[in-house]
């Protein structure tokens, strides 16, 4: 990846990050006037967390040594990662649903509105895991190139 497009993905996370940052603190508004008031603080915390992993991120998006495609995946999945995480949530909320958060107050819904919020849970889940190691192994192949300095 060149430089200028890698520059480019990471301005984007940050200002991603920031918008899904402010998403999180107006959800953060309107806690208590949602079906699941506790489901809907954990979306509002999902908002601030992720918006603030993201931006994180783009700060450190420079230091990481992949080629294009695997910048490229990582990107994506992040993405995909943090904002259905955020949708999932707000989702259980506002429905009150989302039976594989039974802590937060989620119960059994119809079949598709639990299908979806499983969808998503189990979807970002996997993108957000397959992230980290991608970012890990790009970060490694960092240290490793200044270790050889």
């Amino acid at each position: 990846m060149t430089p200028s497009s890698q520059i480019t993905q990471a301005n984007k996370l940050i200002f991603l990050g920031l918008l899904l940052f402010f998403f999180g603190l107006i959800i953060g508004l309107f806690v208590h006037n949602m079906t699941n008031a506790r489901m809907a603080l954990s979306a509002h915390l999902e908002g601030v967390m992720n918006g603030i992993f993201l931006m994180v991120l783009g700060l450190i998006w420079d230091r990481v040594i992949l080629p294009i495609k695997w910048l490229k995946v990582a990107f994506g999945l992040v993405l995909f990662g943090t904002f259905a995480n955020l949708a999932a949530v707000l989702l259980a909320a506002i429905t009150g649903f989302g039976k594989m958060m039974p802590l937060a107050g989620g119960t059994a819904g119809t079949p598709l509105m639990d299908g979806i919020i499983s969808c998503l849970l189990i979807s970002l889940s996997l993108a957000m895991l397959a992230v980290c190691m991608i970012i890990l192994i790009g970060l490694y192949k960092r240290l490793n190139a200044t270790n050889k300095l």
